[in-house]
């Protein structure tokens, strides 16, 4: 059955999206559309290139995850840089645009000079996957043509609609990484550049700052789930799929492979929703259709 996808974002629970798409695949199920925010942004665009699941996992599996987030001189003012991943773009997708992709596809980013959503689906996917990542504060903003950029989930954690549009004859499977509401918020600890001594960074760990910090991203994490799951009701995909992914923070070193292993367990936990959506769709076809598959 033909579908298109939602990816949405979560930084390192990003690995989960490989296994929904690999048993996604496993089931019969052929993906002609993807969205992605953020990290699903990335495995979006992945996929649309022509990697299969098992080569998004291998080589998100090779990259050094502690050198992704070294600052270059040109970025603007945030706590964490983005040359690591910069450079690691030009290796994976080296001057692709979104003309040269496989099936349709877009991202989505936040600008800040208008507050608005961007939907990313033209030029090259270098520029769109630097500013649908970049999440505010943390990473720099992306500055391009006349748009300064932040991360997409900013407005809508799960692109379903950016998804429709981009097939408006078939289903919509979302998938999100955010916890339901009414568990408890996650934490995160202040990031920071690679290189500080374990004294002074255990140090830094304790600290007045580093402790407020913590209180505002656990404030962001409540707000971002009850920002999903407004969308998510009004939007109304077909399916939703949600990874079992909460222990895992936005930037935490993962074990690539694990979690990518999550994803496929959160595809079988829906599999009668999938296969009842396949079911009407197929007979709605065939009313609407005579013979259409």
């Amino acid at each position: 059955m033909d579908i298109t996808l939602a990816l949405g974002g979560g930084g390192a629970k990003g690995n989960s999206h490989i296994g929904v798409l690999r048993r996604l695949k496993k089931e019969g199920f052929k993906i002609r559309a993807a969205a992605g925010t953020s990290f699903g942004g990335i495995v979006a665009v992945m996929y649309a290139a022509g990697y299969t699941p098992d080569e998004i996992e291998d080589i998100f599996a090779k990259v050094d995850q502690a050198r992704l987030y070294g600052r270059s001189l040109e970025e603007k003012p945030s706590l964490l840089g983005l040359a690591g991943v910069r450079k690691w773009l030009d290796e994976v997708l080296p001057g692709r645009t979104f003309a040269d992709l496989d099936i349709p596809c877009s991202v989505t980013a936040v600008d800040l000079n208008c507050g608005c959503e961007v939907v990313l689906d033209a030029g090259p996917v270098k520029d769109a996957l630097l500013a649908t990542i970049a999440v505010p504060g943390i990473f720099p903003a992306h500055h391009w043509q006349d748009w300064e950029l932040v991360d997409g989930g900013v407005l809508d954690p799960v692109p379903v609609s950016v998804a429709r549009k981009l097939a408006p004859s078939l289903p919509v499977v979302a998938v999100t990484l955010h916890a339901p509401m009414g568990e408890p918020a996650s934490s995160m600890a202040m990031p920071v550049p690679d290189g500080i001594p374990k004294p002074i960074l255990d140090r830094l760990t304790h600290i007045r700052y580093a402790q407020a910090f913590n209180v505002f991203m656990r404030s962001v994490d409540v707000g971002n789930r009850a920002v999903a799951e407004y969308r998510l009701a009004v939007d109304k995909p077909d399916v939703i799929i949600r990874p079992l992914v909460s222990d895992i923070g936005l930037l935490e070193q993962v074990d690539v492979r694990e979690v990518a292993l999550r994803g496929d367990k959160a595809v079988e936990a829906v599999l009668p929703e999938l296969r009842q959506m396949a079911s009407w769709t197929s007979r709605l076809r065939r009313s609407l259709f005579g013979g259409y598959p």
